[in-house]
């Protein structure tokens, strides 16, 4: 589905063309009708919701991020998305190990032009 970016634009509107509030939002989108024709039977409005923010999370939104996003005053709702994932762990871990790298280079610059100041700054392997 496409929407304008114009924020008044919405996805789907009412039989009178305004906005769908929560309370008839299921009734009025249709979309136990719409997940029956697709063959996506168990689906539910809120497994969308879910999916589409657990992958904005894993792609680095952080919690005030998705705290906009699904309109979450709390950060306790907000974390419910972000779940830990290998992807996560591994990203995580590469930008340590090359942080860790570029101060070595730059380390090593230092040294070789004679401007080494012993010990202060060195990297210290973790036990």
């Amino acid at each position: 589905m496409f929407v304008d970016e114009a924020e008044d634009n919405f996805g789907f509107l009412g039989k009178r063309g305004a906005f769908l509030r929560g309370g008839n939002f299921r009734r009025e989108a249709r979309w136990a009708d719409a997940f029956k024709e697709m063959g996506l039977l168990g689906l539910h409005s809120h497994d969308l919701r879910h999916t589409g923010n657990t992958l904005a999370a894993q792609s680095g939104a952080c919690l005030a991020d998705l705290k906009a996003r699904m309109g979450h005053d709390s950060d306790r709702a907000a974390l419910i998305y972000q779940h830990a994932t290998r992807d996560a762990d591994q990203r995580i871990a590469d930008a340590l190990s090359a942080r860790a790298k570029a101060e070595r280079k730059k380390a090593e610059k230092k040294r070789k032009r004679g401007d080494d100041d012993g010990s202060a700054g060195a990297l210290v392997p973790a036990s």
